[in-house]
Formats: structure tokens, sequence, C-alpha cells
């Protein structure tokens, strides 16, 4: 495995890389959601690139970018476990360099959810990626479905700005509790990582009422606010039974359906998603 830091030399080393190219972007802390990324681009590509970068266009004034967890030595090793063959691990120099002005918006489907609770962040995640798709030229990107409207966005960006690749939503790792796997979770104490298993317990009652026939949206967005109710720690931000492309939400009857939360446990903000 080959880690390189400026864009010459990410291009250098592509250009020996066997295609198709699998690329799976992260901010690293590294955890098995994560790799299994990786490990699906192994078995569908024959090179695999990884990028780590903790963009800093995504965060709010009032969010965690300092305090994100990073360990680049131990990423580095699980990475080289997983059989990737070259990471990108650039600064913020590289990626925005001074005078930097060009910005990627993704309209309608960046607005609703976590885009009115995170404003500026899909122009952060839609720039990124676009310019790091521009720099590793794959064939297939790979992003988790715990991200379920960041992967729409990226999708309707790909689509509307021809990027020659295809986007793959890998499924949701979870704790064996159910706790969705994600690097913030290294946030929460004892009491509060106990807490978190309500945000799939919330989901999953909605889930078992859709496949008992329930296919009323309202009734199911009821049915994961009074499960989250029970939890005192739990503060809710957003319950949602919206459509899995555009995220706008629906009303009535559904056919199909991606159900997502946004809940803060103490400090952290954690997300879920179930399709239906």
């Amino acid at each position: 495995m080959k880690a390189v830091k400026t864009l010459p030399e990410l291009r250098s080393a592509r250009i020996s890389l066997q295609e198709p190219v699998g690329f799976v972007p992260t901010m690293g802390y590294l955890h098995d959601g994560h790799l299994s990324l990786a490990k699906q681009a192994r078995n569908e590509c024959a090179s695999v690139v990884v990028s780590i970068f903790v963009n800093p266009a995504q965060f709010g004034p009032k969010e965690d970018l300092s305090a994100y967890p990073r360990d680049l030595a131990r990423d580095l090793a699980l990475l080289e476990a997983a059989g990737v063959d070259l990471v990108w691990t650039p600064t913020t120099e590289v990626v925005y360099p001074f005078g930097y002005q060009t910005w990627v918006v993704v309209e309608e489907v960046s607005q609703p959810l976590e885009g009115s609770m995170r404003p500026g962040h899909f122009r952060g995640v839609a720039t990124v990626v676009a310019k790091l798709f521009n720099a590793v030229q794959p064939h297939k990107a790979y992003f988790g479905q715990k991200d379920a409207q960041q992967v729409a966005v990226i999708r309707r960006m790909v689509t509307d700005l021809n990027f020659p690749l295809e986007v793959i939503a890998c499924p949701i790792v979870r704790e064996p509790d159910g706790l969705a796997m994600s690097s913030r979770n290294v946030y929460l104490d004892l009491e509060e990582r106990s807490a978190a298993t309500i945000l799939y317990r919330a989901l999953m009652s909605a889930k078992g009422m859709f496949l008992a026939g329930e296919r009323d949206a309202s009734s199911l967005r009821q049915a994961i606010m009074e499960i989250l109710d029970r939890e005192p720690r739990a503060r809710v931000q957003y319950v949602s039974v919206a459509h899995p492309e555009t995220m706008d939400e629906l009303e009535g009857e559904i056919e199909h359906a991606l159900c997502s939360l946004a809940v803060f446990i103490g400090k952290t903000r954690l997300i879920d998603n179930i399709v239906l």
C-alpha cells in the first residue's frame, strides 16, 4: 500500500493502478463501517483508493471540527490490512489553496433534513467530493447508507455534472445492540452509549409496523417519536419519512420510504435511518 499527500503524488500513483478503480472517501478515524466499504471495493475493483481528509467546509461554526477524532497511523494500518492500494491524505491547503472560491451546490435534495439543520453542510460535501472525484478519477465510489441524504446528494451531483462513475451505497454496519457505527460514537460516555440504542429501536418499531401493514406516513413518524420520547437523554432534531431519492417528506399512504432521524444524546449528535 502506498500513502501520498500531494496532488502530483496522487496523480503519479494513480497512473499505475490497474482498472477499474474503486474509491472510498473518508474523514478518518476508521471503524468497521468504513472498512466494509473498502472491502466491497476490493471485491469489485482491480484497485482501491481511499482518501482521509477532515473537510472543514462541511462543518458549521458550532460543530466539532477541532475535536473530530484523528488517528492516521491506526487508519493506515487498518487500510493496509483491508487490501487498499493507495491512500491520499491531503492537507487543507492542498484541497482549498489560498484564494479558493469555487463551490458545488446541489439545490433541492440538499435542503431538507440534514440540510435544514446544518446550513452549508452539503455545499461542503458536494464540493469536496467533486474535487476528490476529479483527483482520483475512480470508476466506482463507495459510501455508507448511514448518510443516506449524502448519498442522494452525491448521486444527483454525479448525474448532473456527468461524472463517469457509479455511486454505490453500502449497508449500515451496526454494533451488536443495533447502534450504527460512527466515528462520533467515541464521544458517548457509558450511560449515553446505552441510551443511544434508542435510535435503532425507534426505527425498528416503524419497520415492524410497516411489515404488519401500516402504510400511513404520519403514523410511522408518530411511532418513532413515541419510542424516542421514552429516553430522557434523547433530544430529537427531526424524524422523517421521506422519498429516498428526493428527500421530500411523504404524507398519506406510502409504498417505499426512507425513515431517518437525527437525535442528540447528551452533546453528541447521531443520525440513523432504515429503508422501508
